[in-house]
């Protein structure tokens, strides 16, 4: 077999998943040379949260970032998370504008789209797939991992293949709230292999304390690529460390080929950061233990503690339990739809209001009515046609891929942000963040004129999402 490959996520899913993404360029920039010497598969260094937290809360450029990071790690496959039609943002987006934001990034440095969609509908993902073939990138689509009795191996198996046939060049298996087991990997990885010929690749999480076994019996049953993170920002809801997952594959036949001795002074200056984010509060010491909380509920960490602190603003902490009893009868009711962004907030929210309220679906989120309509695509089970009337009081559901309903909006949203405009991306960063790219636009031109806008954002750096 060949060595097994190694996506070093210390520079984007650990710290979202750890300190809320608030790593700031320069504290990667003194060690992206030497990474960059490491011989891993890929860094993942982009997408996901990055965009949005550098705008709203780190003042920084996105693309800016992107640039610099490429420029130091020429020799490193650069990778990025991307939401499907959701791009980067939290709703669907017509094709030329996911068209032009997938040529911006891999101009920019990208080598390979890691593309999802929360409820596995593959026409979420066609525009996608076919614009990252064009610019010449690596297409990897991304399985969305949850349980339930639809979710049979068979199930991801016969998706994996749609995947493929829509022109994956790999495949990964996302398990984004460490639902997965040891021994459901194997039977999982056995099964996505045998459907597809191209590569599959394991992402999972730490949160319940399996990420390093499954990983390890996901390669022994032919995983081609992992996921993992540098030590100082790995364990909790981050995931398996790289370098314990290097050291065990050793001298075997799935040797990473990877080298101890650098990869361990690449964990000295991630030591000193973890140190920093502690000391500063940005990195909760809690966050790093397991809890099983996950395996019981089927809601991930982030779920959980977002589902905690909408209850303490509605001063109702008491009723944590029930909402979490409440969130797999609104999951079910709506579809089965994998707990993922934005599904998750979506299903918990509306399991919130329910347990408030006294009544179930008494008040629907807006959110939630678009879910149910198929404003966000086909869910995995149909929605009952009772409950559908029941939530959309008349109103016809979609039954299409839902942006084949967005029409052509490119142009009009350079019209909408054309005083600001100072670089082409700059009309994506508006485009996913509409109410946040100008304020960033602000403060980046009163920088350019000497006006300090310093003391705003120094203020936004220390409060954690």
């Amino acid at each position: 077999m060949a060595k097994i490959k190694v996506t070093e996520t210390v520079l984007r899913d650990a710290h979202q998943s750890l300190i809320a993404t608030r790593m700031p360029i320069e504290d990667m920039l003194p060690i992206l040379p030497k990474m960059d010497k490491v011989g891993f598969y890929s860094a993942e260094v982009w997408g996901g949260a990055t965009f949005d937290s550098c705008l709203r809360f780190l003042n920084e450029d996105p693309w800016e970032r992107l640039r610099t990071i490429r420029k130091e790690m020429p020799n490193t496959k650069l990778q990025m998370l991307f939401r499907g039609q959701n791009m980067l943002g939290y709703r669907h987006y017509a094709d030329d504008v996911l068209e032009y934001f997938v040529q911006k990034s891999v101009a920019n440095g990208i080598d390979i789209i890691r593309i999802f969609d929360a409820l596995n509908d593959i026409r979420n993902l066609k525009t996608a797939i076919a614009a990252a073939k064009k610019e010449g990138a690596h297409a990897q689509v991304a399985i969305s991992f949850t349980l339930g009795d639809v979710f049979t191996d068979e199930y991801y198996a016969n998706y994996a293949k749609q995947c493929e046939e829509e022109g994956a060049d790999s495949i990964c298996i996302k398990d984004m709230a460490a639902l997965l087991t040891p021994y459901r990997t194997v039977d999982l990885v056995k099964a996505v292999k045998s459907a597809v010929k191209i590569p599959v690749q394991l992402h999972t999480h730490f949160t319940s304390g399996l990420a390093d076994m499954c990983l390890l019996k996901g390669i022994e049953n032919g995983l081609d690529m992992i996921d993992t993170s540098m030590s100082p920002l790995a364990l909790g809801t981050s995931h398996a460390p790289t370098e314990s997952m290097v050291a065990a594959l050793q001298g075997t036949e799935y040797d990473t080929g990877l080298d101890l001795v650098l990869l361990n002074e690449i964990r000295d200056y991630f030591m000193t950061l973890r140190k920093k984010y502690i000391d500063s509060g940005l990195l909760d010491p809690k966050m790093l233990a397991t809890d099983t909380n996950a395996l019981m509920y089927q809601v991930p960490g982030g779920m959980l503690s977002n589902l905690l602190s909408q209850l303490k603003q509605a001063g109702k902490e008491d009723k944590f339990v029930e909402v979490l009893k409440e969130v797999p009868k609104v999951r079910e009711d709506s579809g089965m739809p994998p707990l993922v962004t934005p599904t998750s907030q979506i299903v918990g929210t509306q399991a919130v209001f329910n347990i408030i309220n006294g009544e179930r679906y008494k008040t629907v989120t807006k959110e939630f009515k678009g879910l149910v309509k198929g404003e966000y695509g086909k869910t995995p089970v149909p929605i009952s046609k009772e409950f559908q009337d029941k939530i959309l009081k008349g109103e016809e559901p979609i039954t299409c891929r839902p942006a084949d309903l967005i029409a052509p909006e490119l142009d009009k949203l350079r019209e909408e942000c054309a005083e600001w405009v100072e670089q082409d991306e700059d009309v994506l960063s508006y485009a996913m963040f509409p109410k946040v790219a100008p304020k960033f636009f602000e403060s980046r031109r009163n920088k350019k004129y000497g006006i300090d806008g310093a003391h705003s954002n120094a203020e936004t750096k220390v409060h954690p999402v």
